[in-house]
């Protein structure tokens, strides 16, 4: 996958986020972001750690919407952030560079070469995150949490050309993801086992039909 600063060397990778205006920040572990992020547009790039966007709706149920590595990126609209019910909130201690997104779009040396790779990383990058998504409404649209589970299963197998699907996170974290009940959930893995369509190993799920 496409990593924002690809193709950019160290040198100019400095001279493109002061062109910027680069801020960066620095959080503990169980730390929300966006109070401390003022900006009314921002691209903000994790450069060490992990975080997580997470809803919370009016009755308290908590579901995963994105997660975020190193050199992940996330934004005030790509990532709807603006939505009251959003945060963004850091699971391990994280660094994050923020950009003012109205740098990158009135930038006065935009003819640098490491400016227009920059550019066409961000837009390959949103590309793929509509993409995933457009997965995710695929996924949390099924009607029942089998069809949630071996469509997400599915989504995973073909990405990677195989019958093995390694969880990014928990299993609490992925009922979370596919906005379940994480004990229903469970219940429907086990019929899954039983049934012949799954193996379970730790985080390993392993298809037993072809789908991929």
């Amino acid at each position: 996958m496409i990593k924002i600063f690809d193709n950019i060397s160290a040198q100019n990778k400095a001279k493109l986020l002061r062109i910027l205006k680069a801020q960066n920040f620095t959080f503990k572990k169980d730390t929300s972001i966006l109070s401390t992020v003022k900006l009314e547009q921002i691209l903000g790039i994790i450069t060490k750690g992990y975080a997580e966007i997470i809803r919370t709706d009016h009755n308290g149920n908590r579901t995963i919407i994105e997660e975020l590595e190193e050199e992940d990126i996330f934004g005030t609209e790509i990532s709807s952030l603006k939505n009251k019910e959003y945060d963004l909130v850091t699971l391990e201690d994280t660094e994050i560079i923020v950009i003012d997104y109205n740098n990158i779009l009135n930038c006065e040396e935009n003819n640098k070469s490491f400016y227009n790779t920059f550019t066409k990383n961000l837009l390959q990058i949103f590309t793929t995150k509509i993409k995933d998504k457009n997965e995710r409404l695929e996924i949390i649209t099924k009607k029942t949490i089998r069809n949630k589970l071996l469509e997400y299963f599915s989504i995973m197998s073909k990405k990677h050309g195989s019958k093995y699907v390694y969880l990014p996170f928990t299993f609490t974290a992925l009922a979370d993801y596919l906005a379940i009940d994480r004990t229903a959930m469970a219940r429907e893995l086990k019929n899954l086992k039983d049934e012949g369509f799954i193996e379970v190993k730790g985080k390993r799920i392993t298809l037993l039909y072809q789908d991929y």
